[in-house]
């Protein structure tokens, strides 16, 4: 029977109590969200709603093409620019998702014959940006500059790096500038996805690699994501204008994807210059996180101190996750929940998200809430 494996494939996930399922919210949910990636709180902060809004009546609801097209507007450009000028970068290319942007740098960057030294936690995205590369993979330990230096001396020819700035499942930080050292020593390329670390870390919020000093640098391109700080959705590669030029020409969710949607564009061009004006909304969101990890440790909890915006809370398997996670909604607090395959060490985890908006009365509660419905 057609796709009758199918059914084979759900009964396991049942029996592994893996199995996923939609929940829709309201526009008005009661909930105390810990679960979303709006870690600056302005997906409905006036002004970023403004944007889309306006954006949307200047332009229309799509962006009506590829970017090659009719899919490039002046908002765009206008976009492009601010960003590269914000982050320190030469270039910015902005894309329809942050998954189609690590695709785009990822593929383009690693042309048959070079060798792609992985980070074993890696964002899917990467993941999937290796697999349909033409370069040659290496996958090495988690967070290990001497474990990349020492894949790199085995390949002679173009190489790159790769790896998340902040690690979206326990939320820690890659060694970058040890990461840089080791690429430069074989003259290799670094590419870092900061979905987790703009607006977060960096000087107001201008992201890691900023932070440690590599923003600008001619060897190292950097991916983020506008759905989460920037409270909007797209994504975007920054780096030296002669890469950016190079993706526009060679990156395949570039040139045959439609371009991001003008609401969107609107949006995150917003809750950028809303960043420049407020820097202090990155250490809030920091202070946050730092307060969360504190109180659910001295609570008891197993909970991962975090380097960015990212609290991660150990469970003791998979059903005990989903049965907490699905607790503490019935207490009104929304959480994540990681489970394998999502999580690489195979540990199910809460995934809570610190908000610079949250008061000390929430993060209390959400603590309380935890706290009393562990397993």
């Amino acid at each position: 029977m057609a796709f009758g494996w199918i059914d084979e494939q759900a009964a396991a996930r049942r029996r592994a109590g893996l199995v996923r399922t939609l929940r829709p919210r309201p526009a008005d949910s009661p909930l105390l969200d810990l679960a979303s990636n709006d870690y600056l709180g302005l997906a409905r902060h006036p002004e970023v709603v403004e944007g889309a809004a306006a954006a949307a009546r200047t332009w229309g609801a799509g962006a009506t093409g590829s970017r090659l097209v009719t899919g490039t507007t002046e908002l765009h450009n206008r976009l492009e620019r601010e960003l590269a000028e914000f982050c320190g970068f030469e270039a910015a290319l902005v894309f329809s998702s942050g998954y189609a942007a690590n695709l785009a740098a990822v593929t383009a960057l690693a042309p048959h014959g070079s060798l792609i030294v992985s980070d074993a936690g890696n964002h899917a995205s990467l993941i999937d940006g290796c697999r349909l590369a033409r370069g040659t993979t290496q996958v090495v330990a988690h967070a290990d500059p001497d474990a990349v230096r020492k894949a790199l001396g085995t390949h002679e020819g173009p190489a790159v790096a790769v790896s998340d700035t902040v690690f979206s499942v326990d939320g820690d930080a890659a060694p970058l500038a040890g990461l840089a050292e080791a690429c430069r020593e074989h003259g290799a390329g670094l590419v870092v996805d900061d979905a987790h670390g703009l607006g977060v870390l960096g000087a107001g919020g201008r992201g890691a690699p900023q932070a440690a000093g590599l923003a600008g640098a001619d060897d190292v391109v950097v991916t983020v994501t506008l759905s989460k700080s920037l409270g909007s959705q797209g994504g975007a590669v920054l780096g030296p204008a002669r890469v950016v030029e190079h993706l526009v020409n060679a990156a395949r969710t570039f040139i045959f994807d439609t371009g991001l949607a003008p609401a969107s564009a609107g949006a995150a061009l917003a809750a950028l210059r809303l960043l420049g004006r407020e820097p202090e909304r990155a250490a809030r969101a920091r202070e946050v996180a730092t307060g969360l990890h504190a109180r659910l440790t001295a609570a008891g909890l197993e909970a991962v101190r975090p380097d960015a915006a990212v609290v991660s809370v150990r469970a003791p398997s998979p059903e005990e996750a989903v049965q907490w996670a699905a607790d503490c909604r019935a207490a009104g607090l929304f959480v994540g929940c990681f489970r394998p395959p999502s999580v690489p060490d195979g540990i199910s985890r809460l995934r809570l998200t610190a908000r610079a908006d949250l008061s000390e009365e929430q993060i209390e509660r959400a603590v309380q809430v935890i706290g009393g419905t562990r397993p």
